[in-house]
This record gives structure tokens, C-alpha cells and sequence, in this order.
């Protein structure tokens, strides 16, 4: 057998041939459209599938994107902190990026910005999307049609079982000034990341099936007033769950009123939209039901006072009315005024027990009040002196000079800091303070 000589590339000539091709051919940076199918962090760096899908849902376009680690903690905060979500699979977004061809690993965009602004208004779209796909369902104020009752004590509570906020909620309600009796059971659910819709979704089924007779398929009215969903003492991203269209239809058609304290301060999500009532962390919505009590009890003493004053006023003209028939018939109505005197007595002594008895009352109340009133205030003044601790050491890490110690540098010009080299020009005088010292230059072009 003959064998043919022939001229063959090795694979890493063939490779390196590649990576050559790339960089002569593509030597800039591109901005691209892309949605995400997958993030995940490795050894600080970022890894990001990139997919294009067709109108018909077909993919079209994928590819493999990362973001080394000297870039990502810069560009995901920031990003984090204009959006209020995290990257995650299923998100719309616009990187730049350039290309790299590795021998040993191949092809791969490198990331090298993100721009939140255009991820924003991709949220906002669809967002509002699903708005209106609500409205023509009829269903976006369904929930603000219900009343809450007005002895709302039972309450279904949706919430991670270890979450702080969780603890805080039940606790306000349990130490709550007017000594209110309330009863919460706890349905567990996921609260932050891509399991939100179907965990808070299979969260109601549960709740729904503890209300609803299964005979005649109408609330049986005894186990639940209301349904508190909250969320606290986790990170403020990853709160895309809370947009979904699916969830907000369960919540919009869910017989009870919900109450919504998922503990951010960023726009309203849907979830709160279409809620009967948005408050901002689970403590305020125990102080919302608490409050929702306490304004019931201030009724039923406004009641109560003004029944006492009707009787007094009663007892008042009737006793002037006795007085004039006695004067003007004095022998015929003698019995009737001594029978009269008689039940006057014995009202004002009813009358005047009852009174002791409701200042006796109120003294015990405020006693209590007294106590948990010094209790509460002692509990404030450690929260507020912790948060002012955690506030110092913030400003602390925030400290130029920290920063500078750690090897960055600052440039300025005419005693202003430059943040965008396209303010110098050339001829320019500049000034970079370090760590120790500072050094001036001149920019030459």
C-alpha cells in the first residue's frame, strides 16, 4: 500500500490558526440582544448561556458568554442595584462583548459591560403585559373588592419558615400593646429565585383546600380571615417571581383578602398591584392587622361611652320630668315618684359600680400598657443603635482612604475627581493621589 505524504496541521496549529483569524478579523467590541437560558458564578466569575428564540419560540442563536471576576464585581452590583433582580435564566439582556478563541477550550464571548437600561425596559414590558392582560381578564381588582372581616385573627401566613421577617411578624402580633389574641398558621413556601410562582401557587392550593368545603364547594368561613404573604431577611434581588402572570391570576381570584409584605422599596411588583392590600415588610403588616383591631376596639368604646352619656342624659330629663309631676300632683303621683326615686337609685348605684369597675379596668390596662410601653421602648432604642452600628461600618468600608489602601488609585483634575477619561485632553495637568503620596502628569494625547 502506497501512503501519501501530505502537509497536516496539528490541532493546536489549526487552533492557534483560528484565535489568529478572530483577532485580526474582529478586533473590536460588539454590543448584543441576547436572553439568558443559564447564569451560574464559579470561583467569582460569571458563565452565561445566551440563546435568540424565533417568534415561535424555535431556537435560532446560542452561545456561551463569561465575565471574569475582576469585571463581574463590578458590573453585578450595579446592575443589582438599577434593576433590583439579579441576572437569572429567562431575563432579556444587552452585553457587550468581544471575542475570545482558547486552543484548549475553545470559543467564548467575553463580557465586558451590561446595560441595565435596556433590562428595565424589558421588565417594564412585560410587566406591563401582563397589567393589561389582567385587566381584560377582570380579574386586576378582583381582590380589592373583598373586606377583610372585622375580627381578623386567623391568618394564613405564606413565608419561608426560616426567615426572619417571618419571626418579626409573629412576634409583633404576639407582644402587641392591646394584648389582641391573634392565631397564624404558616404555609412554607419559596420566596426568592425561579421556584416563587409555583411554591406560592401550591402555598394557596393548601390554604384553599382548609376553607372550601369540598361538598358544596363554597368557604366554610372557620379557619382563615385573611392571608398575609411576606418575605424579609433575605437578599432585595431575585424578585422577578413576584411578575408572573400566573401568580397574580391565583391571587387575584382567591376568595380571602391577601396582604402583601414581601419587604423591598423598589416599584410595586404585581404581585402587590393586584393584592387587596401592599404594605412594605412584614412588620407592617402585622401592625396593619393589629391596627386593624385597635380601630374595631376604639368603635366599640366610642359605642360604649356614648351609650353611658345617652343613659345619663336620659336619666337626667326623667328625673326633671318626675320632679315637675310631683310638684304639679303631688297626692296623686306620690307612689309613682317614690317608685321613680327608687329606680333612680338604684341605676345611678348600678350605674356608679359600673363605672368603678370600668376605671378599675382601665387603670389595669394602663398598667400593662406601662410595662410593654417600656419593654417596646427598650427593644427601639437596641434596633435603632444595632442599625446605626451597621450604618457606621458601612461608612467605614466607604472610605477613599480604605480604598486606597487596598491599591486603587483616584485621578483628578483642577481638585475634581475624573471619571471619564474623555474629560482630559491633551496638555492636560493631572494629579493621582495613592496610598502614600500623590504623583502629577501631564496627558499627552
Amino acid at each position: 500500500m502506497n501512503i501519501i505524504k501530505m502537509n497536516a496541521l496539528t490541532l493546536y496549529e489549526l487552533n492557534a490558526l483560528v484565535r489568529e483569524t478572530l483577532e485580526l478579523s474582529m478586533p473590536n467590541e460588539y454590543w448584543v440582544q441576547a436572553e439568558l437560558a443559564e447564569v451560574r458564578e464559579r470561583s467569582g466569575h460569571c458563565y452565561m448561556e445566551l440563546v435568540q428564540m424565533s417568534p415561535a419560540k424555535q431556537l435560532v442563536a446560542k452561545a456561551s458568554a463569561r465575565c471574569w471576576r475582576n469585571t463581574w464585581q463590578l458590573l453585578r452590583p450595579h446592575f443589582e442595584r438599577l434593576t433590583g433582580q439579579s441576572l437569572h435564566a429567562g431575563m432579556n439582556v444587552m452585553l457587550q462583548v468581544y471575542p475570545q478563541f482558547h486552543e484548549a477550550y475553545g470559543f467564548s464571548w467575553i463580557v465586558s459591560d451590561i446595560n441595565p437600561e435596556f433590562t428595565m425596559g424589558d421588565m417594564a414590558r412585560k410587566r406591563q403585559e401582563i397589567i393589561s392582560q389582567l385587566k381584560e381578564e377582570g380579574v386586576f381588582d378582583l381582590q380589592k373588592e373583598l373586606t377583610i372581616p372585622l375580627f381578623a385573627q386567623r391568618i394564613a401566613v405564606i413565608s419561608s419558615e426560616t426567615a426572619a421577617g417571618y419571626g418579626d411578624f409573629c412576634n409583633q402580633l404576639t407582644d402587641n400593646a392591646y394584648g389582641f389574641q391573634f392565631h397564624t398558621e404558616l404555609f412554607p413556601a419559596v420566596m426568592q429565585g425561579e421556584q416563587v410562582e409555583p411554591s406560592v401557587i401550591a402555598a394557596l392550593d393548601r390554604i384553599y383546600k382548609k376553607i372550601a368545603s369540598p361538598l358544596r364547594g363554597r368557604l366554610e368561613g372557620a379557619a382563615f380571615d385573611v392571608v398575609v404573604i411576606i418575605r424579609g431577611g433575605g437578599a432585595t434581588t431575585d424578585l422577578s417571581g413576584f411578575d408572573t402572570l400566573l401568580l397574580a391570576e391565583n391571587v387575584a381570584n382567591f376568595p380571602l383578602p391577601i396582604i402583601t409584605g414581601i419587604g423591598h422599596d423598589r416599584d410595586e411588583s404585581v404581585l402587590d398591584m393586584i393584592s387587596h392590600t401592599r404594605v412594605k415588610t412584614p412588620t407592617a403588616a402585622a401592625a396593619f392587622l393589629i391596627d386593624h383591631l385597635a380601630q374595631l376596639y376604639e368603635r366599640i368604646e366610642d359605642s360604649r361611652s356614648a351609650l353611658v352619656n345617652y343613659v345619663k342624659r336620659r336619666m337626667e330629663m326623667e328625673q326633671m320630668r318626675l320632679q315637675r309631676l310631683s310638684s304639679t300632683l303631688p297626692v296623686l303621683f306620690s307612689l309613682v315618684k317614690t317608685r321613680g326615686n327608687a329606680r333612680l337609685e338604684r341605676l345611678q348605684t348600678n350605674l356608679l359600680a359600673a363605672m368603678q369597675q370600668r376605671i378599675r379596668d382601665s387603670r389595669n390596662s394602663l398598667s400593662m400598657l406601662n410595662s410593654q410601653f417600656s419593654i417596646l421602648n427598650s427593644q427601639l432604642i437596641m434596633r435603632h443603635r444595632h442599625r446605626l452600628q451597621l450604618i457606621e461600618e458601612k461608612v467605614k468600608n466607604l472610605d477613599p482612604a480604605l480604598m486606597l489602601k487596598r491599591g486603587y488609585s483616584i485621578t483628578m483634575k483642577d481638585g475634581k475627581v475624573v471619571r471619564d477619561a474623555n474629560q482630559l485632553k491633551a496638555g492636560d495637568e493631572i494629579e493621582t493621589r495613592l496610598e502614600k503620596g500623590a504623583v502629577k502628569s501631564i496627558v499627552k494625547g
